[in-house]
Parts: structure tokens; sequence; C-alpha cells
């Protein structure tokens, strides 16, 4: 099949290898369009200066955006701010990170927004009392910034977060005002990035009957989200790495980010992260890092089904996606990621979160203490232990079931067992079988690959596609749903080291299952999505040269 590929750059001709560094096509008739740009402030004037193409010696931030998306699967986003022959203090380097990013990659934010909306907040009788939510929770934040940023270097941290956030406004902002659009509200901002968080605080805010909301009473399981898996090979020749996520199909508006944030504060553990995103969102989600620290991480969710949980939520906290951002950029390990991160805890966007520490492992000789560190979150409590010796013997999985025994009971995990049976298991779930049985296959990447791609009628999973590594749920008989397993990502030691990684866009058709299509689902908000998902793994590496 052949192949037309437009490249529209705003200034001249772009070289031939550093087209084929960014891109890597599939046969398809689509067009690519590629923007770069450098930001910079001027402070006589207090505004942000725009300029097209990248201006490394000049700029506060300069980048690119490769709308890359019906392409490969993946638009491919790589900033780098502070770097510039201008001193800036760290809050405007990360305030036009911030805008940037959001000049960018504002039409993508647009159309990922709209498709969110719909899946998130299907009673509008919700809306109000989130809007006073979220609105509470950032008033409380910037108090809190405002107050101990001096004397606590978490509050400095989240000064910078949130000026990214702000810029990340006003530069979305910026590109509306050029289209003559309506810019994105300071709600829509928070609602993306805290997608997560809704998860959680969107049945929170729900009104229930009386005797739902009693101590003990239990809500309904939905959905997981996400299967991930870290393999040690038999003699600590390698370390592998990888995660497919789990949510509504509506949800594949993704972008790769680079970020390399030069940074003059002392506290900052790294200014350098690549990461699995998606438009308008400060954090991965999935999530799926690779720092420049050293640390990889990456989680799955957990259900809170016990529902008197949900009472302890409060905009007075941190939301887990700050929590994240404040734990990435200011741990140098995963004991101190976990301590930052169960701070002002929010109870949202529960979860498994798993911390590899690369400065521990010494590949053909030893896995150290501190190597690996898994830290759950429940409402009302956080949890963390080394799991370094689990490393040792071979393997960690994680399939949305809590490991500690605490957080399991707690949370009503052995509620569920009982009521539901072993999918409630930590040991006996499906997920933990196969992983168990399978894993002693994944040697290299692409076995990694195969193993986060799986779905097959298995006899764990009884033929279920959901009850199994990547959930095909659109396939089920009985009331099909555009939702399931939708990527996949995979790194190992020495692309880690790099902040290299493959991932691919989209539901499996391994095993010759048919390619997901939009076509028997439009009644779901899908707008700027592929038809139809059928992409490869794409690499993933940061591109540009610092000065």
């Amino acid at each position: 099949m052949s192949c037309i590929v437009l490249i529209v750059h705003s200034i001249g001709v772009m070289p031939l290898s550093y087209i084929m560094r960014v891109i890597q096509p599939q046969p398809s008739h689509t067009m690519v369009e590629l923007q770069e740009a450098t930001v910079y402030l001027d402070a006589a004037q207090k505004s942000v200066i725009l300029k097209e193409g990248l201006i490394e010696t000049e700029g506060g931030a300069y980048g690119y955006f490769n709308d890359s998306l019906l392409l490969s699967g993946w638009g491919i986003l790589e900033i780098c701010a502070g770097h510039g022959g201008i001193a800036q203090d760290d809050e405007t380097t990360f305030f036009l990170a911030g805008y940037l990013e959001g000049y960018l990659t504002a039409g993508q934010m647009f159309n990922h927004y709209s498709n969110m909306y719909p899946q998130l907040l299907k009673d509008e009788k919700v809306l109000n009392p989130l809007k006073r939510f979220l609105s509470k929770q950032d008033q409380w934040a910037r108090e809190q910034v405002k107050l101990r940023r001096h004397s606590d270097p978490l509050w400095n941290y989240l000064g910078l977060i949130l000026a990214q956030l702000d810029g990340l406004h006003a530069g979305a902002a910026r590109w509306a005002k050029s289209k003559h659009r309506k810019p994105l509200s300071a709600f829509a901002l928070q609602f993306l990035n805290g997608v997560g968080d809704l998860l959680d605080l969107v049945p929170a805010l729900t009104p229930r009957s009386n005797s739902s909301t009693e101590t003990g009473a239990f809500r309904m399981p939905g959905m997981g989200h996400c299967t991930a898996l870290i393999k040690v090979l038999p003699g600590f020749e390698n370390l592998l790495f990888g995660h497919s996520s789990w949510y509504t199909y509506a949800a594949t508006m993704r972008i790769y980010k680079h970020w390399d944030f030069r940074l003059s504060g002392t506290h900052a553990a790294t200014g350098k992260v690549s990461f699995s995103s998606y438009p308008g969102f400060l954090v991965s989600l999935d999530d799926f890092y690779l720092l420049g620290s050293g640390l990889l991480m990456t989680q799955t969710t957990i259900g809170v089904f016990n529902v008197s949980l949900l009472s302890q939520l409060s905009p007075h906290s941190l939301l887990a996606w700050q929590r994240v951002r404040l734990a990435n950029g200011l741990a140098h390990s995963g004991e101190e990621w976990a301590h930052v991160f169960s701070r002002y805890n929010s109870g949202t966007y529960n979860s498994q979160y798993m911390l590899v520490d690369l400065s521990r492992v010494s590949l053909g000789h030893s896995i150290r203490e501190g190597a690996l560190t898994v830290v759950e979150q429940i409402p009302g409590k956080v949890m963390h232990s080394d799991q370094t010796q689990a490393l040792r013997r071979g393997y960690w999985p994680s399939y949305n079931i809590p490991f500690h025994v605490e957080i399991y009971n707690l949370s009503g995990y052995s509620v569920m067992w009982n009521r539901y049976g072993e999918d409630f298991s930590y040991d006996l779930c499906p997920r933990a079988k196969i992983l168990r049985r399978d894993q002693a296959r994944v040697s290299d990447l692409n076995s990694l690959k195969h193993i986060m791609r799986y779905n097959s009628r298995d006899p764990y999973s009884k033929g279920h596609p959901c009850k199994t590594i990547c959930c095909r749920n659109d396939l089920r008989p009985r009331r099909p749903q555009p939702g399931g397993c939708y990527d996949t990502k995979v790194t190992d030691y020495q692309m880690a080291v790099q902040l290299v990684a493959e991932a691919i866009n989209g539901p499996t058709t391994q095993g010759g299952l048919r390619p997901f299509s939009w076509q028997s689902f439009n009644l779901t908000a899908h707008r700027g999505l592929p038809h139809t998902y059928n992409f490869p793994f794409v690499t993933m590496r940061p591109t540009l040269h610092r000065p």
C-alpha cells in the first residue's frame, strides 16, 4: 500500500533523518503536522513571547509536538525548559513549559475533554458538587503554597506544578484565541488532570440512599484498570518492565511526552522524565514513568468497595495526580517516594504503585535492598514495603488487587472474595494464575510484549475476554462495551537508563483478534480518534540536544 505523509513545518524543510527519528510510519493515508516553537518571558511587558522553531539559546522553553496519532497511534511531545541563555527562576521554567505544551497540544486537549466528559460525568447532578470540590481543593493548595513554600520543599515544588498548570491553561487559551474559539475553562484543566482522581471522587459525590452510606455498605465491582509485570532474568542479566492500561477506548488520544527542565532549586531529584500521557495532562495517569533520577514507576488501580471509606474525602488534601508529581520530582529512592506520596492523602485514584530503583540493580551481579518498593493507597491510609526479594526470585505482578493484607481487608476485597469468588483473590484471580504460569517464558522485550498483550481463550480466564492480561471488553458476546486494555508500554534496564521505551496504542490484536473499530460504537464520543486501531510498537526516545 502506498503512503503519502505531509509534514507541515513553519520554518522550512526538515532533515529526513530528524523526521524518521520522530515518526515511525505504518501504511496509512493520513497527514502529520509537526510544530516547533519557543517561548520566553518578556519581563518588561509581563507577557509571553512565542516564536516558531527551536531557538535553543534564547528560549525559556522550546520543543515540538508531532501530531502523529492517526499515523502511528501516538502523538509525540518533547519540551526543554530552563536551558536557554537567559537565567530564569524555576517557577518561570515550569510556567513556560506548561505554556508551550498548552499551545502546541490545545486542539487535542479540546477533543480529549469532549471525549472524557461523558465517560466520567454521566449524572449531571454531580457536576456542581464536583466543581465546588475541585475549586476548594485548588484554592486550599495555593494557599498552602503561599504560606509554606519557604519552609517545606513539598509546598515549594507544588508551587512549580501549579505554575505549570497555569501555563498550560494560558498556552491553550492563546491557541484558542488564534482559532477564534472559546478557551477551555479552569475546571476543564482540573478535570483533565484529575481524571484518575475522578474515578473515586465522582462516586463519592454522587447522591446515594441512606442505606448505601451506612458502615458496612459495599458497592459493586467495576472493571479493573491495568496490568503490570516487572521481570528479572534468572542470572540477573536484564530487568524488564511492562504495563498495559485498561479503561474506556475513548481515552486513546495518546501523547508520549519527554520533559527536560533545568532547575536551580536544591531539593529536586530530577527535571527529566519520559512518560505515556494524554492531552492536557501534566501526569501520565497510566502510570508509566522513566525518571532522570533512575527511578521507574508504574501502577494498577485498587477498587475501594467499602463505601464508608469515601466519607473521608476532603478538598483539604492533595489529589493523587499532584502527589505523584511531587514524589517523582523530589524522591531519590523508592522509600523516599513513598514518604512524599503519602503526605496529605486525598484517598482518590487509589492504586498500587511500583518503584524500581535502577541504582540498586547491578546486572549479572546483584539486586540490592530498595530495588523494588510497593506503595498502596486507599482513603485514610498509605502503606509501602520493600519487595526486592520478589525481584530476586524472578518477578512482580500487579493486577488491581492489593498486596498488603491491611489494605486488602480495609478496601473490601475480602468481602468481595466471599461474595464473588476468586476473581478478588490476590493469589488465585485469573491474571495472577496466568502471570505465574507464563512469566517464566519472558526473556526479552518481544516475549514481554507478548504476555502484556495476551488475550486468548485461556483455561484460567474461562474464555472471558476481560479475565486475562489485556482485556477486550468490546468482544464480549453479551453487552459489549468499547473498553478494556488499550495500550502497552515496555522497557528494559539499558533502555530505561536512556529514558527509552516502546509503546503501542490500541486494543490487542494478538492471536488473530480483529482490530477494534468505532464502527459498532458510534454513540460513544470519540472525536479525533483513529477509526480503526492496528498500530505497531513505536520506539520513544528523547531527541532534542541541549546547549
